[in-house]
């Protein structure tokens, strides 16, 4: 199969569809075309959560600022799998979950006059994904437009700063759901009931509904980070936080 993973909302996948079509067999599957507008970093953490749920395929993502530039499209193949996308670091956070420990293999790929410099998900991208699976992901080196490269750009999600009594963290992501999901390890909260988050405390529970509706908490996601949240609310209105804020995290 090929995954499609992109920011671009209706009707532009479908473009995308229709070349992996006319150029493969394989079935497409949506991972989903509302990601965070221009946000690859974002979009790389939920793509690291996501994509290890799948047998070996090709993935295809596109979040890409960078569209029209110099910067380079790449393909990366980790652990029987291939993405597919633009140089913005985007690829390399789930190649590595993928990979499992093993090291990731990057190809720069070698584009000659797409038919337009604003949309390489349909002139450039999908192109590239469909012929990864006709080859098959470990002949990749058959494709001539692909060339192995040391050069790219190497995205690492933020570390949090842990010390005695608490810790520093950021907003890695919101879901739709408003929860805000953290950096902060799981383990965090291991032993305590209530913590406080920049200074206001509040009720570590193990899933929503163990508290009052509308009441706002802290819980540990599917994800196994440390999530802000509200029961049947936003949590990043009612902590006020954005992707990419610090939150600390504290206790007695």
């Amino acid at each position: 199969m090929i995954t499609l993973a992109t920011d671009f909302g209706e009707p532009y996948p479908a473009a995308m569809k229709g070349v992996i079509a006319r150029r493969s067999d394989a079935d497409t599957v949506d991972i989903g075309h509302d990601f965070s507008r221009q946000a690859p970093r974002e979009a790389a953490f939920w793509l690291r959560f996501v994509l290890p749920e799948f047998p070996p395929a090709v993935h295809c993502a596109v979040i890409d600022p960078g569209v029209g530039t110099d910067r380079q499209a790449l393909v990366v193949r980790a652990g029987g799998h291939a993405l597919v996308g633009p140089d913005n670091g985007l690829l390399l956070p789930p190649a590595r979950s993928l990979a499992d420990g093993d090291d990731v293999e990057v190809f720069s790929v070698r584009v000659e006059d797409p038919a337009s410099d604003t949309f390489h998900g349909r002139d450039v991208f999908a192109p590239v994904a469909a012929d990864c699976h006709e080859v098959g992901v470990a002949d990749l080196d058959r494709l001539p437009a692909l060339v192995r490269t040391r050069e790219y750009e190497d995205l690492r999600l933020p570390e949090p700063t842990v010390r005695d009594g608490g810790a520093t963290g950021e907003v890695l992501a919101v879901d739709g759901f408003g929860n805000a999901v953290t950096n902060l390890s799981s383990d965090l909260l291991d032993g305590h009931d209530r913590v406080r988050v920049d200074g206001q405390e509040y009720p570590v529970v193990p899933a929503y509904a163990h508290t009052e509706v509308g009441t706002a908490l802290v819980t540990v996601g599917s994800h196994e980070r440390v999530e802000l949240a509200v029961n049947q609310g936003r949590g990043d209105e009612q902590f006020g936080v954005t992707t990419g804020e610090k939150v600390t995290l504290a206790w007695d």
